[in-house]
């Protein structure tokens, strides 16, 4: 399979504001138990732990908001493809099932140079 170099600019623009997403929760003081974590159906972002509560965080980046911006684009079925993804971690990482869970979302935008701008953490952006 060919892609563009569009997608793949995509692709690895999505994956610098992760790195950058994980190191900014990590300065706040979270730690990193996964990233990039994919099962049938869905994929985790970043699985952090944040004191003892596992947080599944969705990151989601914009270079223009023409159809919504980075925070709208976690609608109720991409939610539910995340709740999906979060439960197949806690079945297969059985450690972490009896810990408290939340749901983060962090977004970006474009800069006014074109570039990943500003990061936002949304804590509990939704419940499962």
């Amino acid at each position: 399979m060919v892609r563009s170099s569009d997608s793949v600019n995509k692709r690895d623009s999505g994956r610098a504001v992760e790195a950058r997403a994980a190191a900014h929760l990590q300065s706040q003081g979270l730690r990193l138990l996964a990233q990039n974590w994919s099962c049938r159906g869905g994929e985790l972002d970043l699985v952090m732990l944040d004191g003892d509560t596992v947080v599944f965080v969705e990151v989601r980046h914009r270079s223009h908001a023409a159809w919504g911006g980075a925070l709208e684009s976690v609608d109720a079925r991409k939610q539910q493809r995340i709740i999906h993804a979060a439960q197949s971690f806690l079945l297969k990482e059985k450690r972490w099932t009896k810990h408290p869970c939340r749901f983060d979302v962090v977004t970006s935008g474009a800069g006014s140079d074109g570039k990943a701008g500003e990061l936002n953490w949304l804590r509990n952006a939704f419940d499962a």
